[in-house]
């Protein structure tokens, strides 16, 4: 996955929960009126709500053998939730975290790899036959940006909790939930999390399928997948984005803008809208609206640490070291907590000839890490600073 600037011109956003974020308003919206069917023929062989969760009988028997066979062995006292977290993120015959395609919980439990919902997807389903209690998490971490096509996706991440079950109508405390996460190397220091409904897990689905079928042109099928999606979470903004999109692409403007209208209406600071609605009204040359639309993407964007951090970025790979030192000193004062940010600082310092502020910068960015990948990358590049002659 590649990041990528923030100021894109003339090709639309879609957001993606290849991993999500998106805000849950309390207030539901009448959608039938910004449906145009007449314009799109149906795609029967959709893929039901129900399917999206379940697996295979011959799949359920193999979870359940390899549970049993658990049983029998010397952690046989393991409690279910703490077994299917080893089972999901087992090193040897595990699941592996592949950011490609959405799959339902079937089809990743077949091809062993799928991106981060699609695992949230299989760990679910795997949970509900052993009875497990699950909570999903949306995580706001920045925007991870990548272009497909015409097309920027924007993904950003949901993860899962496997909450330990009762015995005897008593829980066991010493059995504390566990977090369930297929992008390890991302700490989670500094984000905020909230709970989603398993309906607008089912709605991330959705809209992220439809958004892979009009990446491909497949605009009939994508209508359909988007229907679906709304009809999960009826207030769910990146499939009423994604709807807006497919709309331009098929000549609907007016149709468009309206989608982009009522975004805004259900939050007026949905950047993937505005963004969107600014490429409308340019395009129209509308430049009184344009530039009021303007003006607050500017604003979040300086807002971002993600968008000095981007430029400090660009900067130290062209070999432009003190202005990537700059940025990403704005980037750190934005988000003093981002270990990346430091790291970045440290190797530009490095390439600079300060090794004193390599080094310092360095064992800032190994303390503010608790992904273990990423303790060993940066203690390797700090056994190399300080055993620099």
């Amino acid at each position: 996955m590649k990041f990528i600037s923030l100021a894109l011109l003339f090709s639309l956003l879609i957001l993606l929960q290849g991993c999500s974020s998106t805000h849950e308003s309390s207030h539901q919206y009448a959608l039938e009126s910004y449906y145009h069917d007449e314009h799109f023929t149906r795609v029967n062989d959709l893929p039901a709500v129900e399917s999206l969760f379940a697996l295979s009988v011959s799949d359920i028997t193999s979870v359940r053998n390899d549970l049993n066979r658990a049983r029998l062995s010397k952690s046989s006292n393991v409690m279910r939730h703490q077994w299917l977290a080893n089972y999901i993120n087992a090193q040897d015959g595990g699941f592996r975290y592949a950011d490609n395609l959405t799959r339902s919980a079937s089809d990743t439990f077949g091809d062993r790899e799928g991106n981060c919902l699609s695992l949230v997807l299989l760990t679910a389903a795997i949970a509900q036959e052993l009875d497990i209690r699950v909570e999903y998490q949306e995580i706001d971490i920045p925007p991870v940006w990548d272009k497909q096509g015409g097309f920027y996706l924007v993904n950003g991440h949901i993860n899962l909790k496997l909450l330990p079950q009762e015995r005897g109508n008593v829980l066991n405390v010493s059995a504390g939930a566990i977090q369930i996460d297929f992008l390890p190397e991302r700490a989670m220091q500094g984000y905020d999390k909230r709970r989603v409904s398993q309906s607008m897990v089912a709605s991330m689905f959705y809209n992220n399928v439809a958004a892979e079928a009009l990446v491909q042109g497949e605009y009939d099928k994508a209508y359909g997948l988007l229907k679906l999606s709304l009809q999960q979470d009826n207030q769910f903004l990146p499939a009423i984005n994604t709807l807006a999109v497919l709309y331009r692409y098929r000549g609907l403007n007016a149709e468009a803008e309206a989608l982009y209208k009522l975004a805004l209406n259900i939050n007026p600071d949905d950047m993937n809208a505005l963004y969107n609605y600014a490429i409308i009204l340019a395009e129209q040359d509308r430049l009184d609206e344009w530039a009021g639309v303007h003006k607050v993407l500017e604003l979040a964007r300086i807002r971002n640490p993600y968008y000095y951090y981007g430029m400090a970025q660009q900067a130290y790979f062209d070999k432009e070291y003190q202005a990537a030192l700059n940025w990403y000193q704005r980037a750190i004062d934005k988000a003093d907590y981002r270990h990346e940010f430091y790291f970045g600082l440290s190797r530009t310092y490095w390439a600079t000839g300060d090794e004193r502020r390599a080094e310092a910068n360095m064992k800032k960015a190994l303390a503010l890490t608790n992904d273990s990948n990423n303790k060993r990358r940066y203690q390797s590049k700090l056994h190399a600073i300080q055993g620099h002659d």
